[in-house]
């Protein structure tokens, strides 16, 4: 495995090659780091299931260059999922839509569907226009961590986390922490209106807002696969209590108004929702580090990105 530190342009045309070469490369997005693969290759992508530890009928997110790129993977494209492509891509939004050939069972689990992403970070964007004026069509990449766990957010959680599961040609670039911190909205567009499966950074309220339309808001298990929807995930291994106030030499994560318990180690103070966003898997990460067994967190109120938040940390919890 080589730690690339400086994504120069040299560095990631060899990134793209690596890639194109059937290699394994992790990279930075603006929501956590990918661990990706060359889509259409199926080899490539089964090493992926393989470092990641994760079960072969759980999808895979595509990630392209551009909106231009979307009916390579996707048919039966619904007007507002264009219409959201156009308003919040490239960004941490993931449309789930009808395949096309392209978009094999090892990517999409067997079923109907692909997930595709437009990444705004730009080392991930620069990757994927240096990988496709190569040839390839589009780059798999879930968080690059083993699964189930906490997903990575620096080069370094990337390293720490399946460094030891990669190849000696396997590369990972440092782009610096991820600017959001948790992974992108999940938007199911195969019905007449779209549903969020897993909120993010595009908000419920921005999608409706953009559409000038209600969003499915019914309750009950997807028949869509995707991503993120099991009921137990981003689990750190030290025990997570929800609403909790610690106890001497637990762990504590809570906004910067909420005073520290006496003898509790203060994990993250952050100061806005939008900073919880980014030093969520970091204090995580950190309380593991520590080897804490316990971490009390006082989950942010509100709508928007602190729904997406309450959204990881009741998964963290549920184990």
């Amino acid at each position: 495995m080589e730690f690339i530190s400086n994504c120069t342009t040299d560095a990631i045309s060899n990134a793209a090659k690596a890639l194109k070469d059937g290699h394994l490369v992790a990279f930075p997005t603006e929501t956590v780091y990918g661990l990706g693969a060359d889509a259409t290759n199926e080899k490539a992508v089964a090493r992926i299931y393989s470092v990641k530890a994760r079960p072969n009928d759980h999808p895979l997110i595509v990630h392209i260059s551009s909106i231009n790129k979307l009916e390579d993977w996707a048919t039966d494209i619904p007007d507002y999922a264009i219409k959201l492509a156009r308003e919040f891509w490239p960004g941490p939004m993931t449309l789930i839509l009808p395949r096309k050939e392209l978009a094999k069972d090892f990517i999409t689990g067997g079923q109907n569907n692909v997930g595709l992403r437009v990444p705004a970070q730009p080392v991930a964007f620069a990757l994927l226009k240096k990988f496709e004026e190569l040839g390839g069509q589009g780059v798999a990449a879930p968080s690059a961590n083993r699964f189930g766990a906490v997903s990575p957010t620096t080069a370094d959680a990337v390293v720490e986390e399946i460094g030891k599961y990669l190849d000696q040609t396997d590369l990972v670039l440092d782009g610096d922490n991820c600017l959001i911190g948790i992974e992108s909205t999940i938007i199911d567009c195969t019905g007449l209106v779209p549903k969020v499966l897993r909120p993010g950074a595009i908000t419920e309220e921005m999608i409706e807002l953009n559409l000038e339309k209600n969003t499915d808001k019914s309750e009950g298990k997807s028949a869509v696969k995707a991503p993120g929807l099991m009921a137990s995930h981003y689990a750190p291994k030290a025990k997570v209590f929800l609403n909790s106030f610690a106890e001497p030499g637990e762990g504590f994560l809570a906004l910067s108004k909420f005073q520290t318990p006496v003898g509790a180690i203060r994990l993250a103070s952050p100061i806005s929702v939008e900073q919880y966003a980014r030093d969520l898997y970091v204090a995580l990460r950190s309380a593991d580090q520590q080897g804490l067994k316990k971490v009390a967190v006082v989950v942010p109120e509100g709508t928007g990105l602190a729904e997406a938040i309450r959204d990881r940390l009741t998964k963290a919890a549920t184990r």
